[in-house]
């Protein structure tokens, strides 16, 4: 049964007890609206459905996603990506208890980060709140009266996908500068356009996983979850060859953010624009299949598990297309 009482001026707070449930209490600004909250909740009560908003009331947006970093995201791979999205969703949204989060403040947020960034970074701020809140539902026992509002939005549309290759002598002025910045990143590049491996691959490239007698190495624990094991060409082999061995079995003692920073240093020196590290991937893809590799034997290679998404990396060049075909 319900009892209001009145709190100060302007307060009515309505507090049920019903066995077999937590005490339930709520504060509003008029009696008819505590008396209309206190019969649904008693309906819900009597129909066996109620389902406490008391943790979504009081928890905001900035706790459950202090809880992920805690609980979720050291199992997470690309953990400074996501760092970096969850300071810019949790800028915007934070100071919201999570109750308070509808499908118009997503909407609003949604076109607020349209204004300055790509549409491929807001569906990645929307896909990570739209996770937070089916974990916070799922695993951590909060109920949302309203579910996930993402489900309810519409999400922007994905950008088009990068088809960026290297063109001309932009291959032998990437190398000669390479080797002018000296250290390691000349050798890297060759690996990655011989090998297609991502920078963390690369970077956690282990001595004691490598055979050069049969030409493969095994990676572990790649971006999938899975270990694959790929093989060497003779570039590979022989630059693995000259590399001198490190004290922690380590290929490259490198961070996969140096990587990068070297890369656009090199790209600026020789006006290479708008050619990323991680396009050297996307250039090894397309060349295992201009060599005649099958679907299968690339996505073997590269450890693309989703063939639509390998057939988004893979633009054969149309000149090496027209060759086959005369």
């Amino acid at each position: 049964m319900a009892t209001i009482t009145r709190r100060g001026d302007g307060q009515w707070q309505s507090k049920i007890r019903k066995k077999g449930y937590p005490v339930q209490s709520k504060t509003f600004a008029t009696k008819a609206s505590a008396e209309k909250w206190s019969r649904l909740v008693e309906s819900e009560m009597d129909r066996g459905v109620f389902l406490s908003t008391n943790e979504a009331e009081n928890t905001t947006f900035s706790e459950l996603v202090e809880r992920y970093k805690k609980e979720v995201l050291p199992s997470k791979k690309s953990q400074q990506d996501s760092l970096s999205r969850m300071k810019t969703v949790e800028a915007a949204l934070g100071h919201l208890i999570l109750a308070a989060i509808t499908p118009l403040t997503l909407k609003e947020y949604r076109d607020y980060r349209l204004e300055t960034v790509s549409s491929g970074s807001v569906r990645k701020e929307l896909s990570f709140i739209s996770v937070l809140l089916t974990i916070c539902q799922k695993e951590w026992d909060i109920y949302l009266p309203r579910g996930n509002p993402v489900s309810s939005i519409r999400v922007p549309s994905p950008n088009k996908a990068r088809s960026r290759r290297l063109e001309g002598n932009e291959e032998e002025k990437l190398m000669q500068a390479a080797r002018e910045y000296g250290g390691l990143i000349a050798d890297i590049i060759q690996i990655a356009i011989n090998t297609g491996m991502r920078r963390s691959e690369i970077t956690s490239l282990n001595w004691k996983n490598i055979n050069l007698e049969i030409k493969t190495a095994t990676l572990l624990d790649t971006k999938n979850g899975e270990d694959r094991t790929i093989p060497l060409n003779s570039t590979v082999v022989s630059i693995l060859k000259n590399t001198p061995r490190n004290i922690n079995s380590l290929v490259f003692c490198i961070k996969p953010d140096s990587i990068s920073q070297a890369f656009e240093r090199i790209c600026e020196r020789t006006g290479i624009e708008n050619l990323r590290f991680h396009d050297l991937r996307h250039e090894a893809t397309s060349r295992f299949f201009e060599l005649g590799l099958n679907i299968m034997e690339v996505s073997s290679i590269t450890g693309h598990k989703d063939l639509a998404m390998l057939k988004r990396y893979t633009h054969l060049k149309a000149e090496d297309l027209a060759k086959k075909l005369s």
